[in-house]
């Protein structure tokens, strides 16, 4: 594959069609209501946080003088944790305690910045044992100002726009790739599976195209446990699920901060390999396994989506590789659920999320309400992004 960063090291190249912005970032003041907010749940849930009032009559000073403030250390890793137990949108929460907060608030250039994201997949893949891992970059400017990750997510394969309005690869990263295109990016074969760059923009410098170093992507082959054929169709899939495009608010401040955890099954087989405008690989299974596709009422998709689904989780188990399927998940959130009301506090949740998207009815999820409160700190849609809907730091969300 052709590359535009060698031995890691991208280079910063002269814009040739600008990334174009999706939306207007409207001015982001830091309100101190937030930042006192976020302060006395920091100090009420950790006991060695100090005395709260120095800390706030500290915060308030730097409010006025500046607009804005800056967090401890340990402020950053209890309310990036935090953002993860509040995010209504994600199952996978019982483990929000174990995020590893990686602080990168002082890299300000695109090579520094793409230093950190390719760190980032390193860690966070681990050879297969997969660890939630948050990359924090400097916050926002109280414009709105700041760093910014175009890609939905830090490993994606290109989508190759052919003159028939087909798509080769994947269609939902058709956009993506005609931008990195139009900016110079020469990478890529046309294939079904090539690796797209990152696009990073820091203020005061080029934007940067780097593509991602092949051997920092561990990518599973998908097989069938019973269906030798399976392997013919040729399909992968990359291990972690980095989210880069939402921006991590904690007390009135805002971060872009690429997160992941690890993928559940049904992401996979009844998202991505199955939705019409992705792999859509239904019609090619039902026509490999001979079903009856004439009538809705053999139930021929259902059938498709079952096998999909065992290929992607036998696949990943065989290769060693973290993942969980929606059953059990569903379980570990029931319990996650418990232990927090334990602890006193609430569980918001987006029934329409956390539900999966298969087997629905069977999964202990879906026969209960949820409080839809919106709590912070949080992982938030970044207002820049809204061609899609970000997603989740479980890596549900794409």
């Amino acid at each position: 594959m052709s590359r535009s960063a060698v031995a890691g090291e991208p280079t910063e190249r002269v814009r040739a069609a600008a990334p174009q912005p999706t939306g207007a970032v409207e001015p982001v003041e830091t309100d101190p209501g937030e930042a006192e907010e976020f302060l006395r749940l920091f100090h009420t849930e950790r006991s060695d946080a100090g005395d709260f009032r120095t800390r706030w009559s500290q915060v308030r000073v730097e409010i006025a003088r500046t607009g804005t403030y800056t967090h401890t250390p340990e402020e950053l890793q209890f309310g990036a944790k935090v953002a993860w137990r509040n995010s209504s949108r994600c199952i996978g929460r019982l483990y929000w305690n174990s995020l590893q907060v990686r602080d990168h608030r002082s890299q300000r250039t695109p090579a520094g910045i793409y230093q950190a994201l390719t760190d980032h997949l390193r860690i966070s893949t681990n050879g297969g044992a997969i660890r939630p891992v948050v990359t924090v970059l400097p916050p926002l400017k109280p414009n709105g100002e700041g760093v910014r990750v175009h890609n939905e997510q830090l490993i994606r394969y290109a989508g190759w726009s052919r003159p028939d309005g087909s798509v080769v690869g994947d269609p939902g990263q058709a956009q993506f790739t005609a931008m990195a295109r139009r900016m110079g990016w020469t990478g890529g074969s046309g294939s079904d599976f090539d690796l797209l760059p990152l696009v990073i923009e820091a203020p005061g410098h080029q934007p940067l195209l780097g593509d991602v170093p092949e051997e920092l992507v561990l990518e599973v082959l998908i097989t069938h446990p019973e269906l030798p054929w399976f392997a013919e169709l040729g399909m992968r899939w990359h291990a972690v699920p980095v989210i880069s495009n939402m921006l991590l608010s904690i007390g009135g401040i805002s971060y872009p901060a690429p997160f992941n955890g690890w993928y559940m099954g049904t992401e996979i087989g009844a998202r991505n390999f199955a939705d019409e405008d992705r792999y859509n690989l239904i019609p090619e299974v039902a026509k490999r396994l001979g079903l009856d596709t004439s009538r809705e009422e053999t139930l021929w998709r259902d059938r498709v989506l079952l096998e999909l689904n065992r290929a992607v989780l036998h696949s990943f188990g065989e290769a060693g590789v973290t993942i969980t399927d929606h059953h059990t998940e569903s379980r570990r959130f029931l319990l996650h659920l418990k232990k927090e009301e334990r602890a006193g506090r609430i569980v918001p949740a987006d029934w329409t999320w956390i539900v999966p998207p298969m087997s629905s009815g069977i999964t202990p999820v879906y026969h209960r309400y949820y409080d839809e409160a919106d709590l912070l700190p949080n992982y938030l849609p970044d207002p820049r992004v809204t061609a899609r809907q970000a997603g989740c730091p479980f890596g549900h969300g794409g």
